[in-house]
């Protein structure tokens, strides 16, 4: 089993900036791509980005390209979403996923949540208008 948790969710007003982090214990951290979604109340859980295992493929979701950066420190087990230019359609909860192996090897597949097997529990971030 592999544990996800994230933190760094909170109130910003539009413009600024929040980071998000999530945490990783259980297993073999480095085996596992992860991806980080996100769903609005009354709205479908949808993707916002993906990074592969070793941190070198990166992709992103039309709506957040350009204001989002995915990282991930394998060593400290550790992935996180810089998040810039927050806009109030923003607002979500925010889970961050992982699945073991590539998520990179067959067209868009790391944008469907059935792809990843593990998930963390959310955190909830809010932007003022």
């Amino acid at each position: 089993q592999l544990q996800l948790v994230e933190s760094g969710g909170g109130l910003v007003q539009a413009g600024g900036s929040l980071r998000l982090s999530c945490a990783a214990s259980g297993r073999t951290f480095n085996n596992y791509a992860t991806g980080w979604f996100r769903q609005a109340p009354g709205k479908e859980r949808e993707f916002v980005a993906a990074i592969s295992r070793s941190g070198g493929a990166t992709a992103y979701a039309d709506s957040v390209k350009g204001r989002f950066t995915a990282s991930r420190d394998n060593t400290e087990r550790t992935v996180s979403l810089q998040m810039s230019s927050l806009k109030p359609e923003d607002t979500a909860v925010y889970y961050c996923a992982a699945r073991e192996g590539s998520l990179f090897t067959r067209g868009n597949v790391y944008t469907r949540t059935d792809s990843y097997d593990y998930w963390g529990q959310g955190t909830q971030v809010t932007v003022s208008s």
